[in-house]
């Protein structure tokens, strides 16, 4: 059986809300799996989903630009190793010149932008690699997308909530205001992508399966079971899709209803939380020296 680490109860605790023997339980019962674990206790406790994909697990910034015409644009993720680098203001400069130099270049991958040319004739790389030597973290330049609206009644818009979230949207009708609206409540609503359709159906086809477990331990007739399941998927969709969720600015209406009144449609966004989906290397010293003193008397008795 796989051995269950405290590090290991401590992670699925914050992905799922719920207490340390209950997660202790599932993952032995699941020896170890994290992902079995979690639907395990989703089953069991009714609990929502991973809450893991909030959580900040790095240091660094999201920069964003949009030139004059509104037509391009960039969002761009820089990490570090500390806070305190990502205050620097070489460091908050370096973000900002790779988001602008995205919007005025096709660049394709993070290949390319290291070979790209910043406007001081160095390439990307070659700043890179000093900024590293003069502030002694590691930087990497994480992810970035670039936006080129199609239409000529097409416009983006974005917002940095500080310099950890970033949002840039593209969108059709309605006005500037509107844009900073959609762009503001993505940030604080997080929705996964703009419409059900767009949902994947590995995704849904998971939370299906949780909600028909859920639903079958209550022990009701199979038809009522199925309403239950397509009532929560209806649920769940509504609160992962911006379309389905209530406008942060008003939540009696809902982010289509919105558009619809202002003759408007929202063609595509970008999210970035700086860290997300990123574990920091975490140690626990108090074992680690254990651990060497156990190694050393294992030596010393060998």
């Amino acid at each position: 059986m796989a051995e269950i680490t405290a590090q290991m109860v401590k992670e699925l605790r914050e992905m799922t809300g719920l207490g340390m023997m209950e997660c202790k339980k599932a993952l032995t019962e699941t020896s170890g799996d994290m992902k079995a674990a979690e639907d395990l206790l989703r089953i069991k406790s009714g609990a929502k989903a991973s809450k893991a994909a909030g959580r900040t697990a790095a240091e660094g910034m999201v920069a964003a630009h949009i030139v004059r015409d509104g037509k391009s644009g960039a969002l761009v993720e820089v990490n570090c190793e500390t806070d305190f680098v990502a205050r620097n203001e070489d460091f908050i400069s370096f973000a900002h010149s790779l988001a602008e130099l995205l919007t005025t270049e096709s660049i394709a991958d993070n290949e390319a932008l290291a070979n790209a040319r910043l406007s001081n004739g160095e390439s990307v790389e070659e700043f890179r690699k000093a900024l590293v030597m003069k502030l002694g973290e590691n930087i990497s330049i994480r992810r970035f997308a670039r936006h080129q609206v199609a239409g000529s009644q097409d416009r983006l818009a974005s917002y940095l909530h500080g310099a950890k979230i970033g949002v840039m949207v593209d969108y059709t009708g309605g006005d500037q205001a509107l844009g900073k609206d959609l762009a503001m409540h993505i940030a604080a609503s997080k929705p996964v992508c703009v419409s059900s359709e767009q949902v994947s159906p590995e995704l849904l086809e998971r939370e299906r399966q949780i909600y028909t477990a859920q639903a079958a331990e209550s022990g009701k007739p199979a038809d009522i079971v199925a309403r239950m399941v397509d009532g929560r998927i209806a649920k769940y969709l509504a609160e992962i899709t911006l379309l389905g969720q209530p406008f942060v600015k008003n939540p009696d209406q809902t982010v289509k209803q919105l558009l619809a009144e202002k003759s408007a449609q929202v063609n595509g966004f970008t999210l970035y939380i700086v860290g997300e989906g990123i574990e920091k290397k975490s140690g626990d010293f108090a074992a680690e020296v254990m651990a060497q003193v156990g190694q050393a008397k294992q030596e010393k008795a060998s």
